[in-house]
């Protein structure tokens, strides 16, 4: 009974590790600029010319008063949402 226990927390303890690993894995970016608008799901940050729209959620992390005008870094990351794969063309 004792040894069962020991490889459930073993499996468990494994496939937590794996699953942590292959998030940190997730390379990250920053992004800086002053704040151009600020909503629940969104910042947008002025990179150049350029307008920047980076998503937002509940577990996004603040440090500071994040207000329209003030300077900000902003780390994110790249996620693929949707992935469509076009068949092949056939060569004559």
């Amino acid at each position: 009974m004792r040894h069962t226990r020991l490889a459930l927390a073993g499996m468990v303890l494994a496939g937590l590790l794996a699953s942590s690993s292959a998030w940190a894995a997730t390379k990250t970016y920053q992004v800086t600029g002053p704040v151009l608008e600020v909503s629940d799901t969104m910042i947008a940050v002025q990179k150049g010319k350029d307008r920047w729209e980076i998503a937002r959620d509940g577990s996004t992390k603040v440090t500071g008063d994040l207000k329209v005008g003030a300077k900000v870094t902003i780390e994110y990351r790249m996620t693929a949402t949707a992935v469509d794969v076009k068949a092949a063309t056939k060569k004559k």
